[in-house]
């Protein structure tokens, strides 16, 4: 009869190796409150200490796993028990009328994407995004952003130049840019400007685009001057 192997141990865990009786005797020794049983038919020395090896390296990550869930379940019931707390009224109005002024925005003209615009354009459609996303990068033209997808204004396209950005509309980014994001960029191209004569920045840019600087310029000095 082979002699028993000796123990691994590891973080509080051990394994026993050898005959059931070899193992039995040893047990009688433990004072572990709990034992776990892994019994082979067959099975040389070598890979009995390799199997026995790699419990003990792994148990440790099963009581973390094991802690980890058990948080997370407490975690679940106090959320559970916790009332939710509604935002309040005034939040929910101004969300309702973001909501609205965005849905007005997206209607109110061709919004397009930026495989779109490559594709009106003829770029490369390997990486249709690249010349937009570059444009915008560069202040040549914005994008607003919807439910994860950039949105591209398809009035600041130039058909006389092969769908390019209007040049006009870098000089409108670089004096809107500070003091409006995109959306609000947006906003302004599609509402009624008094500069104007009542009509919208967006139906102007092609047609006048001086008239539509000069708005934007009319917009950041009355911005300026509260």
């Amino acid at each position: 009869m082979s002699p028993p192997d000796k123990s691994i141990e590891l973080s509080g865990f051990a394994t026993l190796t050898g005959t059931p009786k070899q193992v039995g005797d040893q047990l009688d020794r433990l004072a572990a409150e709990q034992v776990i049983a892994l019994t082979l038919e067959h099975g040389s020395g070598p890979a009995v200490r390799a199997l026995a090896e790699t419990f003990v390296s792994i148990a440790p990550l099963v009581r973390n796993i094991l802690q980890r869930r058990q948080r997370e379940t407490i975690q679940s019931i106090i959320e559970a028990l916790v009332p939710q707390i509604p935002p309040p009224q005034h939040m929910l109005i101004e969300a309702r009328m973001t909501a609205e002024a965005r849905k007005a925005v997206l209607e109110s003209g061709d919004w397009l994407t930026a495989a779109q615009v490559a594709e009106i354009v003829g770029f490369s459609t390997s990486n249709p995004s690249a010349q937009p996303n570059k444009w915008k990068k560069e202040g040549l033209i914005f994008a607003v952003r919807h439910r994860g997808i950039d949105y591209f204004p398809g009035y600041a396209l130039d058909p006389a130049t092969g769908y390019r950005p209007i040049r006009a509309l870098a000089k409108i980014l670089k004096r809107l840019g500070g003091s409006k994001d995109d959306w609000g960029l947006a906003y302004w191209f599609a509402s009624v400007n008094s500069f104007l004569g009542g009509k919208r920045p967006q139906d102007l840019l092609a047609k006048q685009p001086d008239s539509v600087v000069a708005a934007a310029e009319d917009e950041l000095a009355g911005a300026v001057h509260g």
